[in-house]
């Protein structure tokens, strides 16, 4: 790159600095214009080469040495020529600066949108996650209701009888008649069905046939879909002998809790704790 720089001492005239330029600094940049554009160099600096070699060779050509005036003007041009490179150079660099900050915020509004929808592709995932979740305890609850009713069905096709509003008859009490010490002691017979009377809440009543084996948590999933009494919380007893079913006994079998043959359940509100 070519450096103006006159000597630091002394008081130097204009006629003074126009003839060191022309002796010194334009021979030099002549000189630097005709050696081979090193790698790397830009459009505008193999232009500028080639502009002073132009007018070195315009001026060579002439045979008498150059007058005060002429190399004014000649060290005229070589500076407006280099501040000419130097404008042009500053606004290729204000170009290519405004061109990478348009990059840049392109790539920040491109990465904005792919943040957005990456957003909504999650939340459309989560809300498809719930319906498909709420559906599958739709179906779940509609399978429970149709064994009940298939249950139900069956029941009523095997023994002939059927919900109802009527409580059971007591059973007849059996006549003690005394044995003979010939006779056998009398066998415990084994029931596999058990008839339950619920007592709601509004005093209104449901009956329903469950095999013995079946765990007290049926009779309470039947009590919740098929009564009419409001849908507050509530566990079970007997009056006699008065007994509440705990959460543990919702596991044990009909049989186990004394309900077979037949029982009359009372449907009571839950205290809250």
């Amino acid at each position: 790159m070519l450096v103006l720089s006159p000597p630091s001492k002394g008081s130097w005239s204009m006629r003074m600095i126009l003839t060191w330029m022309s002796h010194t600094c334009l021979p030099r940049a002549m000189a630097w214009a005709r050696r081979s554009p090193p790698e790397g160099s830009t459009p505008e600096t193999v232009e500028a080469r080639a502009d002073l070699v132009e007018e070195g060779s315009a001026e060579g050509d002439d045979k008498h040495p150059l007058t005060e005036e002429e190399k004014r003007e000649q060290t005229k041009r070589m500076m407006e020529l280099i501040a000419q490179k130097q404008r042009e150079r500053e606004e290729r660099e204000k170009r290519e600066t405004i061109e990478r900050e348009k990059q840049r915020r392109k790539q920040g509004q491109e990465l904005s949108v792919i943040r957005q929808k990456l957003q909504e592709d999650e939340m459309k995932k989560m809300a498809e996650e719930r319906r498909r979740e709420k559906m599958e305890e739709k179906l779940a609850k509609q399978r429970v209701r149709e064994k009940i009713e298939r249950d139900k069905a069956e029941r009523v096709k095997k023994f002939g009888g059927g919900s109802s509003s009527q409580a059971p008859a007591e059973p007849a009490q059996e006549t003690l008649v005394p044995s003979s010490p010939s006779q056998e002691p009398p066998t415990k017979r084994e029931y596999d069905q058990c008839r339950i009377q619920v007592r709601l809440l509004d005093g209104t009543s449901l009956m329903q046939t469950f095999k013995a084996k079946e765990q007290l948590a049926a009779v309470r999933l039947y009590i919740e879909l098929n009564r009419k009494d409001g849908g507050e919380p509530f566990h079970l007893l007997t009056s006699f002998p008065r007994r509440i079913f705990t959460d543990e006994d919702m596991e044990k079998p009909l049989q186990e809790l004394g309900l077979v043959p037949s029982a009359v359940l009372i449907v009571a509100k839950k205290c809250n704790s």
